[in-house]
């Protein structure tokens, strides 16, 4: 007897043994590359956790807060999951009040989305052909107004920390309770012997387009938008050998932008409108419905941690500031940064820790720590809807913003996790799945340079290599 538990001491120990010397090899090879002579200048932020047992691994800086780009995305996604529900639909509505059309928003961010829309066979302008259907099945050949209610969100459509001389990239397109083909129009201009035509996607009389285009024979072309003091009043500027874009455009009011399209087609479909297009709240009205739109909150995690779109995240904080307000309405950016810090504030995490300012990260003043994020991560991890999560992450040398990195066999496909990108910030937290289990971590860096993103993903592949 004293024997056997000899031997199964000597096992244990030798466990522990093996354990800490493959933990010390995982140190001596981050440290080596976080101290690498061309990261000296970068600011690290790293932490580590085994998933199932949540010991810290590795951390470096771990509870230092910097800013962290879209790697924001992973506490927005998480507290919208666990506030909203892995069931939660938007729900965009379609109905009639007399012989006017009401569209009731549900801050749906992936409406017209042609990601989305891919994913499920639809053709184009689908939603304003299902709407001409139902109205030409009620018998309805003309409306009198078109009402767009949008106060599920607040009125507050640009953050006031984004940068201006940026409000009219896709990345930062305005946040409304009806948003639309991501909220953009897609501009392709063509060099046609001599003259420079330009193609709008949709096309719309909503904006309007001057033409300040060059038409070139020789070098590179490059062709820039610009707004105007005029709402959707875009200048296009630049030179043009042969074609440039196709390339999206941000613009203004994206509730009206849907329903003047909707108008434009009904138009062209026959059914006659006589009133005005409205954008305001609708009470006191029986309407009879005619069409339902739902987008479940899986395809909204996929497109904002995969594809890193900063449109389904800020709905999606909106829409968790909606949610906790007795009436379901006027979602906002103070109202959801309070609730996800509660969030956060609840997880343990330290209030130092984190300065919630969007849900994208694309505002500056954001500030999270690793051990935030990988606490964040270590919540949903021990959560039933982890899968869901996990399976809204890119993966690695497969699709989303990691399909170009760890193309290697052995790390492909062992690494889920969410970049981070803007200037002078990198980073990437996730999970890696090894033969001894899966990792947490998470990784930040500020006054990051050109080989950042190399040290970074180095780190991840130590991960891997290390627990083998």
């Amino acid at each position: 007897m004293k024997t056997q538990t000899k031997k199964v001491l000597i096992a244990i120990l030798f466990a522990i043994l093996f354990v800490s010397a493959a933990r010390a090899e995982l140190t001596k090879q981050i440290d080596t590359i976080v101290n690498r002579p061309s990261q000296k200048k970068v600011q690290f932020s790293i932490q580590i956790v085994k998933a199932d047992s949540g010991k810290t691994q590795y951390c470096h800086n771990a509870k230092t807060p910097l800013i962290p780009a879209s790697n924001m995305k992973i506490i927005t996604t998480a507290a919208a999951l666990k506030y909203l529900g892995a069931d939660y639909e938007y729900k965009t509505k379609i109905g009639l009040c007399n012989d006017t059309l009401i569209v009731t928003a549900s801050g749906d961010p992936l409406l017209g989305d042609k990601d989305t829309d891919g994913k499920y066979n639809r053709l184009k302008n689908w939603i304003f052909d299902d709407i001409s259907k139902s109205l030409r099945q009620k018998k309805q050949t003309d409306i009198n107004d078109i009402i767009i209610d949008s106060s599920v969100f607040d009125d507050q459509r640009v953050h006031p920390s984004w940068p201006k001389d940026e409000l009219n990239r896709w990345y930062a397109c305005e946040i409304s309770g009806l948003n639309y083909n991501g909220n953009c129009i897609e501009i392709t201009t063509k060099n046609i012997n001599g003259k420079v035509a330009v193609f709008v996607e949709p096309q719309t009389d909503f904006v309007k387009i001057i033409n300040q285009i060059r038409p070139m024979q020789n070098g590179k072309g490059a062709v820039g938008a610009y707004r105007n003091s005029q709402p959707n009043k875009i200048t296009l500027k630049g030179k043009c050998k042969k074609q440039q874009g196709p390339f999206a455009v941000a613009i203004e009011r994206p509730s009206a932008f849907f329903g003047f399209l909707l108008a434009e087609y009904l138009a062209k479909e026959g059914i006659a409108i006589k009133g005005r297009l409205i954008e305001k709240p609708v009470e006191n009205c029986n309407i009879k419905p005619l069409t339902e739109y739902r987008t479940p909150i899986a395809d909204c995690l996929n497109r904002c941690n995969k594809d890193s779109l900063g449109l389904a995240a800020e709905a999606l904080l909106k829409t968790t500031a909606a949610n906790s307000n007795t009436d379901k309405k006027k979602g906002g950016w103070e109202k959801g940064s309070q609730v996800i810090s509660q969030y956060l504030l609840n997880l343990g995490i330290e209030k130092g820790e984190f300065y919630i300012d969007d849900g994208s990260g694309f505002s500056r003043k954001n500030k999270l720590t690793a051990n935030a994020i990988a606490k964040v991560l270590l919540d949903v991890y021990k959560n039933r809807d982890w899968q869901l999560y996990k399976n809204s992450l890119a993966v690695a040398g497969v699709n989303g913003t990691i399909k170009k990195y760890f193309k290697e066999e052995k790390y492909k496909s062992k690494i889920f996790a969410k970049t981070g990108y803007i200037n002078g910030v990198k980073s990437l937290s996730g999970v890696c799945t090894t033969t001894k289990g899966d990792y947490i971590f998470s990784i930040i860096t500020n006054n990051a340079n050109w080989q950042t993103r190399k040290a970074i993903n180095d780190i991840a592949k130590a991960i891997v290599d290390n627990n083998r």
